[in-house]
């Protein structure tokens, strides 16, 4: 009878453990959901605001925007260092690490609150910044939180929390669930899979709680018609890739330079650096007529949903004005400015295809550029087709994602995230060494 009770009280321990985990996911799926809901609601007020200042002088944004951005860095580097750029860098860093106090230094709360409050300013001041790379990061940071409230080691939390992130700030959650697989882990982690997936429905049902059901960029029924049509689906998939591989070897190439090359006195004036980024960006928007500040969500969306084509100049100035944004130091993400790129190289490839339903090619462009960025074709199409609610677009749309993912490796053999995310490894690494150095040796 006392053994029997002995493996009674065990099987009701670990049964315990079991059921605190699983709580301690869907506590934090919701934590994240949450969060994603109120930042977009926020960033939504931001972009508002900015056009409510741009209405009474477009030229506002030769001042505000410069400000802005230096403002943005030097708060980043004072306040809330390694919460720059998207974030999402630095959750697949800190998965990688096994110390806590480094992963510590790259997801946390401090980290997270600063991350939404710089985001809101770089989106109120204009910058080509998305909200979604930056919830991945508030994502990890709250999962990581929670973690160390338990008094045992919990491992997928940090890939839980990214994923549920892009769940719910683009309401997809299959590409949440395949963003965590393809992107974060490179992987499919089967002991984490349920709680994974259990916390991107806690996320996901907590924004359709908060907001209801929305696809991002609105439902669309469009598609390709005849075989003339899916002419479009390589010569997007060729283009877009290009394009996103051309984007991703710049910004890598030039965070490289700024840590080691000939640019990295730029780091001792950081604010003055972003200072000049802000500028060029503010005459990108008025060379646009205001089209490219901020996540470029509002005219991708109206651009589908009309079917007007893009002016040919958002394309380019879109890429130019997100890629100066990136590389100032401000905290924000590329996914969404990202598709506006795409949207744009699409809309100009429709022009070669007049038959040819406008939707249909832009869809294509977005999800060609940003495989060819992210380097992560599945997670492409998947969020593409989720936001825009169109299952008949599934099979071009893969496609169009293998191929750009196939060429933006001729340009850049590297995921941006991934390569991005090694610096902050070796930084911490260093750091490490650093104490381990400087310690006291021990007495005899």
């Amino acid at each position: 009878m006392k053994l029997l009770s002995n493996r009674q009280l065990r099987s009701a321990k670990v049964t315990s453990v079991r059921w605190q985990r699983r709580a301690m996911f869907l506590m934090g799926g919701v934590a994240v959901g949450a969060a994603a809901v109120a930042l977009a609601t926020l960033a939504d007020w931001a972009q508002d605001a900015l056009a409510l200042v741009l209405a009474k002088s477009r030229y506002a944004s030769l001042v505000v925007t410069p400000l802005g951005f230096a403002l943005s860095v030097f708060l980043t580097n004072r306040f809330f260092r390694n919460s720059q750029g998207s974030g999402i860098p630095q959750a697949i860093a800190a998965r990688q690490l096994t110390d806590q106090a480094a992963r510590g230094r790259l997801v946390s709360i401090r980290i997270a609150i600063g991350k939404v409050l710089l985001t809101l300013l770089g989106l109120l001041c204009g910058a080509s910044v998305g909200r979604e790379g930056p919830t991945v990061q508030v994502g990890a940071s709250i999962m990581f939180a929670i973690g160390r409230m338990s008094p045992r080691r919990q491992p997928g939390l940090i890939l839980a929390g990214s994923a549920a992130g892009v769940a719910a700030a683009f309401n997809t959650p299959l590409a949440g669930i395949v963003f965590g697989i393809e992107e974060m882990s490179r992987a499919y982690e089967t002991r984490a899979s349920s709680l994974i997936i259990a916390a991107v429905i806690a996320a996901g049902l907590t924004s359709l709680a908060l907001v209801g059901n929305y696809d991002y960029f609105g439902s669309s029924s469009t598609m390709l018609r005849n075989g003339t049509d899916w002419l479009a689906v390589p010569l997007c998939g060729v283009v877009g890739g290009l394009a996103g591989g051309l984007f991703s070897r710049l910004i890598i190439e030039m965070s490289r330079t700024f840590a080691n090359g000939p640019m990295r006195a730029i780091k001792r004036h950081p604010a003055v650096f972003a200072l000049a980024c802000g500028l060029a960006v503010a005459l990108c928007g008025l060379a646009s007529g205001d089209m490219i500040y901020g996540t470029g969500y509002a005219q991708v969306k109206a651009a589908l949903e009309s079917g007007t084509p893009l002016p040919w100049s958002f394309g380019p100035l879109k890429f130019a004005a997100t890629a100066l944004s990136a590389i100032s130091g401000i905290p924000g993400g590329i996914f969404s400015p990202s598709l506006a790129v795409g949207a744009g190289i699409g809309s100009e490839i429709a022009q070669l295809f007049p038959h040819a339903p406008l939707g249909a090619i832009m869809l294509l462009g977005m999800v060609a550029y940003f495989a060819g960025v992210v380097q992560a074709p599945i997670t492409a199409f998947a969020i593409v087709t989720e936001m825009t609610n169109n299952h008949a677009m599934v099979v071009p749309l893969m496609a169009a994602a293998l191929i750009a993912h196939a060429t933006s490796g001729l340009v850049c053999p590297e995921g941006i995230y991934h390569a991005l995310a090694r610096g902050f490894l070796d930084q911490s690494r260093s750091q490490h060494e650093g104490t381990e150095t400087t310690k006291p040796a021990p007495t005899s």
